[in-house]
């Protein structure tokens, strides 16, 4: 019962929007049932016929034809049953996949760091995979459970209740069966699914590092560790078999006892001339229709146990609320962007929260001015910078953007503020132009190559045998790393926004395009908000305000050459730099 007042509510939508074709599939569906519960009373007259020595060849041609003609009308409806009620759930599958993603994308960057992506991958196809088959077949198995097998016995009856009776005997062990293998059915589905799903990420996991794995020889590890999680999910198959495969032997068992019964009860009355040769062929039909619906019970309860886990695994994601959301009372940007500030911020990540990343920071830029920061590694940099599009919140104090609290703003409003260079550059797996694009088909053609000379990469690319449109493989497998932060890079440039962030920009490219790409930062900074991370101080040198952090606190801030006076980090790396740069 919570099943149903629970996670079917996700498939209700779907049904109501598709109510008009489950209709007409089940009214299909039901009409099939109808045809095939006529055919054996024709054969009923057939026998009949030929047992009182009354068939001649115009009778045989009318039953023939009358077979023919119900096998026409069968191929017809069923088609549309098929149509109508399989089409549903695959409308029930695409509906469901759709809003798994979309609802994907809400939540924040922190539940992505406690789950496995495979986890996730598994939710998309094997689970919504299981739930298509419950709205689907398992709606078509459950119409058959129930009305061809009234019908059936009904059509019995009419020949001889008294034999119904009997052949109904069997009847409550299969109820009974039933009941107690469904209550152990759950808990080893959800099993399956959860090992299914352990198994898809390490493959997933190994796929992405198979260039790793061979520069270290590891195949033989990797492929024993895949073996232990396929092993794994055999093992919980088996012990799923276990209880599933009892079904079909239960069921096939009691059918025949049903079936053993009516051969010696209904081969009696007819010897005894109570009923007809041909009520007992048509008998013998009727039971073998209701054997469909008896297994057709079997595999409803397997369907719908398998739908239920993957609906409640699906269910746990869709109820899970994004951390990351706007506080009532909502604010909006009324006016054009004038400037960002760190009020006493303290951050610690969601995982950890006892240690902290950052503290007591203070920091305030206009628009239009530039921002360096630098320290060494683990000093909370990238934390810094993830505070502001709210990839995290602030654990302590208040980032504002105009005086507003960003907590307050709506996300789309917020981060339409910005552009992102992360750290770790990720790019699709299409072309040049789609990943700096995004396929915005406003984009033009001078704006992508200005963004790609910015970026000092527009050489490259034209060099490359389809320019722009050159495909570059998944993850950008067929650029080195310094091509693809110029990649990203040229993505930001091309982004007219307000606030511009990067994360260390010139970290994989030589010091001679580093500098290329620092003095063209500079003239984009002019008519942008600019905040940089860098190692590279070079890249820092022009920003108006720079600061250094250590074990997540502002320990220095000034601009260039008054850091240099202090003699603290910043000034030795400075040193430090230069001379390396004057030996290359």
């Amino acid at each position: 019962m919570t099943w149903f007042k629970g996670s079917l509510r996700l498939l209700l939508p779907y049904f109501i929007e598709n109510k008009q074709a489950i209709a007409i599939g089940l009214v299909s569906l039901i009409i099939v049932d109808c045809l095939q519960l006529l055919i054996p009373r024709v054969i009923k007259h057939v026998v009949d016929d030929l047992t009182d020595l009354s068939l001649t060849f115009e009778k045989l041609f009318f039953y023939a034809s009358a077979i023919v003609l119900l096998a026409a009308f069968l191929a017809l409806f069923r088609y549309l049953w098929r149509r109508c009620l399989l089409g549903t759930s695959r409308r029930v599958e695409q509906g469901l996949r759709d809003r798994l993603f979309a609802h994907l994308q809400t939540l924040s960057p922190a539940y992505f760091d406690r789950t496995k992506t495979g986890d996730l991958m598994a939710h998309a196809s094997n689970d919504v995979n299981q739930i298509r088959m419950a709205t689907g077949m398992g709606l078509v198995a459950l119409n058959d459970a129930v009305f061809l097998g009234l019908a059936a016995i009904a059509f019995m009856g009419y020949i001889n209740w008294e034999l119904t009776l009997y052949v109904l005997l069997p009847m409550p062990g299969i109820i009974i069966g039933t009941k107690l293998l469904t209550q152990k059915m759950h808990q080893r589905y959800k099993s399956v699914q959860a090992s299914f799903s352990e198994l898809t990420e390490a493959i997933r996991e190994r796929i992405a590092g198979i260039r790793l794995i061979k520069a270290y020889n590891l195949e033989g590890l990797e492929r024993d560790q895949v073996g232990a999680h396929s092993r794994n999910y055999v093992r919980e198959n088996m012990s799923l078999i276990k209880i599933t495969g009892g079904f079909m032997p239960l069921l096939i068992f009691f059918s025949n006892l049903s079936l053993a019964i009516f051969l010696y009860m209904g081969g009696r009355k007819t010897i005894q001339g109570d009923i007809s040769t041909g009520d007992f062929v048509a008998f013998i039909s009727y039971l073998r229709l209701l054997t469909w619906p008896m297994m057709a019970m079997g595999w409803v309860v397997n369907l719908i146990q398998r739908g239920r886990a993957s609906l409640d695994r699906i269910q746990t994601v869709l109820e899970t609320e994004p951390e990351i959301k706007p506080r009532a009372p909502v604010a909006h940007l009324k006016d054009p962007f004038r400037s960002l500030c760190f009020e006493g911020v303290d951050f610690a990540y969601p995982a950890a929260q006892d240690i902290p990343v950052l503290e007591d920071i203070h920091l305030e830029l206009r628009a239009g001015s530039s921002l360096g920061i630098t320290g060494p590694p683990g000093s909370g940099k990238t934390s810094l910078i993830r505070l502001i599009p709210r990839l995290y919140d602030v654990c302590r104090g208040r980032i504002a953007v105009n005086d507003s609290d960003i907590r307050r703003l709506p996300l789309e409003e917020l981060r339409g503020l910005i552009s992102f260079v992360p750290q770790n550059v990720f790019l699709f797996a299409g072309s040049i132009r789609e990943n700096i694009t995004f396929d915005d088909p406003e984009v033009s053609e001078n704006d992508l190559l200005q963004a790609l000379e910015q970026a000092a990469v527009l050489e490259m690319v034209q060099s490359m045998p389809q320019g722009t449109d050159t495909p570059i493989g998944e993850r950008g497998v067929m650029l080195s790393g310094g091509q693809k932060q110029r990649i990203a890079l040229a993505r930001a440039f091309l982004q007219p926004r307000p606030i511009l962030i990067l994360d260390d920009p010139v970290s994989q490219v030589d010091n001679r395009t580093g500098k290329q790409i620092t003095a063209n930062i500079r003239n984009i900074a002019r008519k942008r908000t600019t905040i940089i991370v860098s190692h590279r101080l070079s890249a820092l040198s022009s920003a108006e305000i720079i600061v250094s952090l250590e074990n997540g606190r502002i320990v220095e801030s000034g601009t260039h050459e008054q850091l240099q006076a202090n003699q603290g980090f910043y000034a030795r790396i400075a040193g430090m730099q230069e001379l390396e740069e004057a030996g290359e």
